[in-house]
């Protein structure tokens, strides 16, 4: 608690989209004494760390673990993939993907970042025409956001992979899953992934500070050519240690506590399942949203993200001062609007260790402050959520959102 800073009864609501809630379970598992990180019972863990994150990214290959954050992870799968002066295709599906763009061209490559409105996922039609224009060869590397944490948008990654073999180009794809890893269906090995990034603090329920590369054969014999600058990104060293249970410097060992009790969570619930509450609770949020006659920011139903909705203002009304006034009277915070659309939308987190109630009260808050805030709006978008939520006969699982048949 801050010095000066009231008590408030009941729960804080963290409805942002990441860092999520963390569960009382990894908390504790976090609590326990540090081991020696050389010692066999460390190594014990981290094998089994590693081939539960195997499951999780639906790989056979090797998965990286970073002290880090995504930004951090992002920065592996470029190093240790590509060199000075490569040319990448990415594309601007909203502020991360943008953030992504600026690490490469920091870290000298030639990247280009193709425009978009930050409401539609990656074309995977204008990614096959680029890249059948590139008779050379030259691009090395595709790079898609497969969730949009900015947007509350999900790109069609096998479509994306699909163009790309229509196109019969040899790039690399890297995809970014750091708001959809263990919330949104995601298969690495089955799209054709070539470097998967994620990391640890939204769909695997654990504090910032992990960061992942899911690497794929192809991506490892590109690694032997590839010449930018590395050391602590390096994957040899990395994947040496981690075959015998092991890290090349201090590894967060708390942290990885936490790591393999989420494994545990998610194992428990089966991924199926933690999949369609996602989608459940996404489209519960959607329901509520229409009904108080409020847009959505992703304008194409089979790209709506199921850890995350975006929702726009209406003209003449600020997204930060509805923010405010909803965590002031109600202790629920919400994401903010990023770069382009900042003051312009505000983000409900629905990601992670989420259940129906917790969704309800969320809801309950942000109606209750659209009406405080003087936003117009029509009531009635709780009560539209709880009758999807509490359909008897099922079907709402049914009816899940198409992001995840389809990403």
């Amino acid at each position: 608690m801050l010095k000066n800073t009231p008590s408030r009864p009941g729960r804080h609501f963290l409805q942002i989209p990441g860092p999520t809630n963390v569960p009382e379970r990894i908390l504790r598992a976090m609590g326990r004494p540090t081991i020696d990180h050389r010692g066999p019972e460390f190594a014990d863990m981290a094998r089994g760390i590693f081939e539960g994150l195997k499951d999780v990214f639906k790989t056979s290959g090797p998965v990286v673990i970073y002290p880090s954050s995504g930004t951090g992870a992002w920065e592996g799968a470029l190093v240790n993939t590509l060199s000075p002066g490569d040319r990448v295709l990415m594309f601007e599906t909203g502020q991360f993907a943008a953030l992504w763009h600026s690490v490469a061209e920091r870290l000298g490559l030639e990247a280009e970042l193709v425009p978009g409105d930050w409401r539609h996922g990656v074309d995977p039609a204008q990614v096959e025409a680029k890249l059948a224009d590139d008779t050379a060869h030259a691009i090395k590397a595709v790079c898609v956001v497969h969730n949009e944490t900015a947007t509350g948008v999900t790109s069609r990654v096998a479509e994306v992979r699909a163009a790309m073999d229509r196109a019969g180009h040899p790039a690399l794809l890297l995809v970014d899953t750091v708001s959809s890893l263990a919330s949104i269906d995601y298969r690495h090995d089955e799209w054709g992934v070539d470097v998967t990034v994620g990391c640890s603090q939204k769909g695997l329920m654990l504090p910032p500070g992990l960061g992942f590369n899911a690497v794929s054969g192809k991506a490892l014999a590109a690694a032997k050519a590839a010449t930018l600058p590395k050391a602590y990104w390096d994957w040899g060293p990395m994947l040496d240690n981690n075959a015998r249970g092991f890290f090349p410097y201090t590894p967060p060992t708390n942290l990885l506590y936490g790591l393999a009790e989420a494994l545990a969570m998610l194992g428990e619930e089966g991924l199926d399942n933690v999949f369609a509450r996602h989608d459940r609770l996404a489209e519960a949020t959607r329901r509520a949203v229409r009904a108080w006659g409020l847009e959505i920011l992703c304008l194409n139903p089979a790209e709506y993200s199921s850890a995350l909705t975006a929702i726009v203002m209406p003209e003449g009304h600020d997204a930060d001062a509805l923010r405010k006034v909803i965590l002031e009277r109600f202790d629920l915070s919400l994401g903010t609007g990023l770069g382009k659309v900042k003051g312009k939308v505000f983000r409900i987190g629905h990601l992670g260790d989420f259940n129906e109630l917790m969704l309800a009260g969320t809801l309950c808050g942000v109606e209750m402050g659209l009406g405080l805030a003087g936003v117009p709006h029509q009531r009635g978008g709780v009560d539209a959520a709880l009758r999807y939520l509490a359909d008897p006969e099922g079907r709402a699982m049914e009816e899940a959102s198409p992001a995840r048949a389809s990403a």
